[in-house]
């Protein structure tokens, strides 16, 4: 197995791995292995944190990134579409062992709605010990980023998440302290999907199974009721979502400003992620509606239906 060198502030080494489990007809949990992962950590709690995979291409084989420096992911872009592999973004849903046998856990989901797929549902659903990627992930010590859950000083939290973010919410979840108190919604395809999570005694966890209902319809329905909103969901037309919407406390991938002002929903902190669309409606519902602060939300589009996501 190749090893990078640690020229670079972050992880970018070939990992392998180690094991497979299916959780549910939707979730494939695997862990991954290198030596290169010894140096994994951030300053704090992991919460949601993101990290690179970078699948194998048409080739079979991953990209080697030996001896690379600040030009990678140029140098990478430049590799031949089908040696370069597929790069997407992920959650650390787990860390176990230490040392050079650290072992990263992550939840990879199968779309398997309306028959489409991408490249890491393909990887996910032949996974094998064995088989061998790419990481990009934080290294001790250096800045990475890829942390979005900041709930600050907030006494109510709200967590909103389709299947893709499933993992990341279960992650947050086992890393509240004790006396957390708020509610998470979890739309998931089937019924099956339901998993057994660990959260604070404080925190509700509802499950919405789509079983065959509409994208979101659920979803939306039960944020706004657990506001004491209208249940009427908003139209949102294609061409105002923005399949990378990005909208958090510190970054707007609109340009939008930032409010300070009060409001009626000042202790309350909601970090919702998943399909574009659904994230925009509930986004314009919470924030034009219900007028609370933009400052207390994190609006995260971690993919768009019908659109291929390059990373």
């Amino acid at each position: 197995m190749t090893v990078t060198t640690h020229s670079l502030p972050m992880i970018l080494a070939e990992v392998e791995v180690v094991r497979v489990q299916r959780l549910s007809p939707t979730f494939v949990r695997v862990e991954l292995g290198s030596p290169a992962l010894a140096d994994f950590g951030v300053d704090g709690h992991l919460y949601d944190q993101r990290i690179k995979l970078v699948f194998p291409g048409e080739s079979g084989r991953v990209p080697s990134f030996e001896g690379a420096d600040e030009s990678w992911y140029t140098s990478w872009l430049d590799i031949p579409a089908e040696e370069r592999g597929h790069m997407r973004t992920y959650t650390v849903r787990d860390v176990v062992g230490e040392g050079t046998d650290t072992r990263l856990v992550v939840d990879l989901v199968l779309h398997l709605d309306d028959g489409a797929t991408g490249p890491g549902s393909r990887w996910a659903a032949a996974a094998r010990p064995g088989d061998r990627l790419v990481v990009v992930a934080p290294r001790r010590g250096e800045f990475f980023g890829g942390i979005e859950f900041v709930p600050g000083g907030a006494q109510r939290l709200l967590l909103v998440a389709d299947e893709t973010a499933v993992p990341a919410v279960a992650a947050i979840l086992e890393q509240l302290p004790a006396g957390a108190r708020g509610t998470a919604f979890l739309e998931v395809p089937v019924t099956e999907d339901v998993l057994d999570l660990d959260a604070p005694v404080g925190m509700e966890v509802v499950w919405l199974p789509r079983d065959g209902a509409p994208l979101g319809e659920q979803l939306h329905a039960a944020v706004v009721a657990h506001l004491g909103a209208p249940p009427d969901r908003p139209e949102v037309a294609d061409d105002e979502i923005d399949p990378n919407v990005w909208e958090t406390p510190t970054f707007s991938s609109s340009g939008e400003g930032i409010d300070d002002a009060d409001t009626p929903h000042g202790d309350l902190y909601a970090w919702i992620a998943g399909e574009s669309g659904v994230v925009t409606g509930l986004r314009r519902h919470l924030v034009r509606d219900l007028g609370i602060d933009r400052g207390q939300v994190a609006f995260m589009g971690y993919w768009r239906r019908g659109v291929a996501m390059r990373s």
